[in-house]
Parts: C-alpha cells; structure tokens; sequence
C-alpha cells in the first residue's frame, strides 16, 4: 500500500465526531491535571485543612471520577454522547469554579453552616460527575467514529491527546498559579470547560451508529453487569492486587506536593511543584514509541511486571535523597514501568473475562484506578502526618509506599500462577 493510500485511509477512517471528542477531551485532561497538579496545596495552604483530610477529599474524588463510568455511561449510551458531553463539560466547570471560590466573599456564609471538609467534600463529588461522563462518551465515539481498518491508530490517537493534556495542565495551570494564584487557576479551568460546552454544541455530531445502538444499554442493565463482574472472585482480585500499583502512581499527586513543600524545599514554588508533576506524562508523549518498539516482544505478564517492579522501585528513589531532582528522577523511573506496562495491561484482563463476555468486564478494566486513588488519599495524609511530624524521618513514607508497590508486585506473579490465562486454560 502506498503513503498515499495509506494517508487516504486516515483521513477517510474517522468520523467528524472521533475528532471532535478526542480534542474536547485532550483539553478537559488539561483542565483536570491542572486542578490535580495544586488540588493538595489549595486545600492545606488555602482552605486551611490538614494534611490527612486533604488527601482523604483527594482519595474520594478519585474513588468517583474511576468508578462512576461503570453507571454514567449507561447514560451516555442511553441519551447520546452530544447530550452528555454538554452535561459533563457543565458539570465539570461548575465543579471547577466553586473550587476556586471557596474563600470568595460570597461563600462566606456557606462556609459558616457547613464546615469546610463537607463543604469540599460535596463539591469534589459533584465534579467528579464531570470527567465519570466525559470517559464514556470519548471512548465511545472513538470506537463507533472509526472504521474497522484505523480503529487501533484511533486509540492511539486517543491515548496521545489524553498525556498531551495531562502534561500540558500542570505546565499551563503552573504559569496561571504564578499570576493569579491556585484559586485562579481553578477558574481558568472552569473557563476551558464551558468553553468545551460551546465546541460540543456546535461541532460535535452523533456518530452514524450510535443512534441505532442507543436504547442497548440502560442503568439496570449496568447494575446487572456489576452484578455479574463482581461475582467473578478471580476477576476482582486481581482488581484488588493491581490497585496497588495504582496507589503508588498517585501518591504523586496526593502525597508528593506536600512532601517537597515542608519537607525538601520550602522555599520551591507552587507553581515549580505543578511543573514538576508534568515529567509523567511529557515522558510518556516523547517516549512512548519508542518503549512499545523496544517491548513489543514481551509478553504481557512480564510487562506488566517489569511496570510494577519499577513504580516500587520509583518510590525507593524519591526517598533516597531529599532533593527535586531525586523526586524528578522517581517520575521518570515510573514512567518508564508505565509506558512499558500500560498497553498490555489491557491485553492481559481480557484473556481473564470469561468468554463471550469480554466487553462487559473490560468495561471494569478502570477500576483498579478507582480503588489505588482512594487508598492513596486515605493513607497519604496519614503517612505525611506520622513520617513528616512525628517520627521526624519523613523520607520513610516512601519506603511504606514502596513496600505497597512490592506486595502488589509478588501478588500478581502468584495470581498469574495460580489463576493467570494459561492456569485457566490448563
């Protein structure tokens, strides 16, 4: 085939809608990584909350944001991906402005009834509404806006614009933190996504199939599917085991800011801490090819576990020295384990579905996302707390972190063993 039928077959291959998604997500990922990359140090340094209930706020709206695309996105299915990408863009720059306001004046009385752990609470579950619904509708249009022939280049695609928005929020959010502070750089994100309201309005059109499949899925048919997953033991405990080397990717997030502000430089700048949580995805946007070149051999299992080994291994590295530069290198020695992991992850769970029922369980394939989030903000805080203020060695939390991504480690080898692919087949 040649350049130009192959070029031909790209610019045939997708739908208005494939693009059109794809870039309203690619600019909701920068908007979301923005409010992560500042969403700890708004809550101690701004709302005056402590360590422990700021990751705790952090491990809840990280619990809903994974979780709730298993329910959302019957939805989604149900009323049209234009319909409720609007509602999530709404939903999502509502969330992030009130985020921003909360020690505007107008909020004042509001704070005075409800106390500000609730008040933070209820607002964070309200916005994690906003990216549960936007998952479903850009996959979905990723998988129905693109022909058979291109469908893995759009995932591609997908994944692509998804870490160029992650990498670039906490760059942008970083500059807007410098001029207008982290409450501004909340409404400024709030901005971007209303924006998006207008962008899916006016360009966004339902792919030519989603009409025909929109009545399939209802809500309790996806509690049905719950249902019938969570009854697979297998299945879920693997979830569960995998779920640790989640906990220590976001310990990045929920543990690391705090960790470098009290603890290593003090005198570092918010806006160089935002900046910092960025390598991940720049990382993966520069070096992911050539990691998928260089692994495409290995099987998925042994990706995997080369992944998990190197997220301890990250953790182990930030606690040698108490430096950025330390901390900088752990993000780079995780990513590598992420780029090399990632891709076949996927690979992996769907030859643990039963068969016949593949799209139902990799439907839950997110969900060990789901589960590390919430039990790094639950233990994140608690560890910052103890190392950091009253053992006084505050570089140890990472060895327990590390510890985490260890036990996961040795647990999904003796889960392949026992009850991996080749055990079932045998």
């Amino acid at each position: 085939m040649s350049l130009s039928d192959r070029f031909e077959k790209v610019r045939t291959g997708f739908q208005s809608a494939f693009w059109v998604a794809n870039l309203s997500e690619m600019f909701e990922r920068l908007s979301f990584y923005s409010q992560q990359a500042f969403l700890l140090l708004f809550l101690v340094e701004k709302v005056h909350l402590s360590d422990v209930s700021s990751a705790q706020l952090m491990g809840w709206f990280g619990l809903a944001v994974y979780a709730l695309p298993v329910l959302v996105g019957s939805l989604a299915d149900r009323y049209g991906f234009r319909r409720a990408l609007i509602v999530a863009y709404l939903i999502d720059g509502t969330g992030y402005f009130l985020l921003g306001s909360v020690n505007s004046s107008w909020m004042h009385p509001i704070r005075a009834a409800i106390p500000d752990y609730w008040l933070l609470f209820a607002i964070l579950i309200f916005s994690s509404f906003g990216p549960a619904l936007v998952k479903p509708c850009v996959v979905g249009s990723v998988a129905i806006g693109s022909n058979e022939e291109v469908r893995s280049l759009g995932y591609a695609i997908y994944y692509w614009l998804v870490n160029i928005g992650g990498a670039l929020g906490p760059i942008l959010g970083a500059a807007v933190v410098t001029a207008f502070g982290m409450a501004g750089n909340f409404k400024l994100c709030a901005l971007v996504v209303y924006i998006l309201v207008f962008f899916v309005l006016f360009f966004y059109r339902e792919p030519v199939e989603a009409a025909a499949a929109r009545s399939k899925m209802t809500v309790r048919k996806a509690l049905a599917n719950t249902v019938l997953v969570l009854r697979n033991w297998r299945f879920v405990l693997f979830m569960l085991i995998f779920s640790g080397y989640w906990v220590t990717f976001y310990a990045f997030f929920v543990v690391m800011p705090e960790y470098i502000h009290k603890y290593v430089d003090p005198s570092l700048r918010n806006a160089d801490i935002g900046r910092l949580i960025a390598i991940d995805a720049l990382m993966i946007i520069f070096f992911q090819l050539l990691v998928n070149h260089l692994t495409r051999r290995v099987a998925p299992f042994r990706a995997m576990i080369f992944g998990a080994i190197l997220a301890a291994l990250s953790m182990l590295t930030v606690s040698l020295y108490g430096s950025v530069w330390m901390s900088a290198a752990g993000l780079v020695v995780f990513s590598i384990g992420e780029m090399t992991q990632a891709p076949r992850y996927y690979e992996y769970i769907s030859r643990l579905a039963p068969e016949g029922q593949q799209g139902v369980f990799m439907g839950y394939a997110f969900l060990p996302i789901a589960l590390g989030y919430f039990i790094s903000g639950q233990i994140g805080g608690h560890l910052l707390h103890y190392y950091g203020e009253v053992v006084k060695r505050p570089y140890e939390l990472w060895w327990v972190l590390a510890a985490i991504g260890a036990a996961a480690t040795v647990l999904m080898a003796v889960y392949d063993r026992a009850f991996g692919p080749r055990a079932a087949a045998g």
